[in-house]
């Protein structure tokens, strides 16, 4: 759960924002993001299977995306080494029927069914306290872990560390909001106007013989640390993407897509790299 202090009208708008910039941050060197298709969807065209439902809603039409990322640097040593050539080649297919949203990443050319990871995302008007707002049952209920992130107090690593993507630095004059308290008990959350909460729900399925274990608790490390430094950098761009409409959001994605193809093939590898020492 990731409290924020803007509203869901606000996020929907600085989430797109923010994938793009920081896809532009990730991309280089010849790895980072392919974005392969980027339309919208309905019963008829891109359908999901099964249905897109979340709070007792179903979602039938929003924008689909499918991803390629190429990461040879951005997993740890121990999986270069035993990874063949195109196993670190993921694949994301992403419905975003906003508020809700499926993401799902695979390895289609290596470990085909043997690797997946599922992530439901769904946009609320509160500050993290619905309970089970995906609708969880059984199994998957019974085994859920609640990790509740603070933007603001969180640790972050000093490798991922900036000023400019620190919110209790750097504030929004036109949304005239200043930064977030740093006061390590997170009560912000239960006082800041607007407020908002993506509830995410993380299932990874990993499945190699003496590594299945040691990769899932990698993978759940690395969600974590990658929704921690996502949403405190939309928390610091505000000042950037406020007031922007959806149909800015589409032109920005689209000449997005011409940098990185560019970007890809030129320079230095960017962004955020995983070493042994992540867990």
């Amino acid at each position: 759960r990731i409290t924020l202090p803007m509203s869901v009208e606000e996020y929907h708008v600085g989430q797109l924002y923010s994938v793009a910039q920081v896809s532009k941050n990730e991309t280089g060197g010849g790895e980072g993001v392919e974005v392969v298709v980027n339309q919208p969807f309905d019963a008829n065209t891109h359908a999901p299977n099964p249905p897109l439902t979340a709070n007792g809603q179903t979602f039938t039409k929003g924008q689909y995306t499918h991803k390629i990322y190429y990461l040879s640097q951005k997993v740890p040593a121990f999986v270069r080494f035993l990874a063949p050539k195109g196993a670190l080649e993921i694949h994301e297919v992403a419905w975003n029927a906003y508020p809700y949203c499926r993401t799902v990443i695979t390895n289609p050319d290596y470990m085909k069914e043997n690797f997946y990871v599922v992530i439901e995302s769904f946009h609320a008007p509160d500050n993290g306290t619905t309970q089970n707002i995906h609708g969880l049952s059984g199994r998957d209920l019974s085994q859920r872990q609640v990790v509740k992130l603070d933007v603001a107090n969180d640790k972050v690593p000093s490798k991922d560390y900036k000023p400019e993507w620190d919110p209790c630095l750097v504030g929004s004059p036109k949304a005239g909001r200043a930064p977030l308290p740093k006061d390590k008990t997170g009560e912000w959350m239960n006082k800041v106007n607007p407020v908002m909460t993506c509830y995410k729900v993380v299932k990874v399925w990993f499945k190699w013989f003496g590594l299945q274990k040691r990769m899932e608790n990698f993978a759940v490390g690395q969600y974590n640390r990658l929704f921690l430094n996502f949403h405190r950098q939309v928390v610091c761009w505000v000042n950037d993407f406020y007031g922007l409409t959806i149909e800015d959001i589409r032109r920005i994605e689209a000449e997005t897509k011409e940098k990185l193809d560019k970007q890809r093939k030129e320079g230095q590898i960017r962004g955020m790299v995983a070493t042994d020492d992540d867990k």
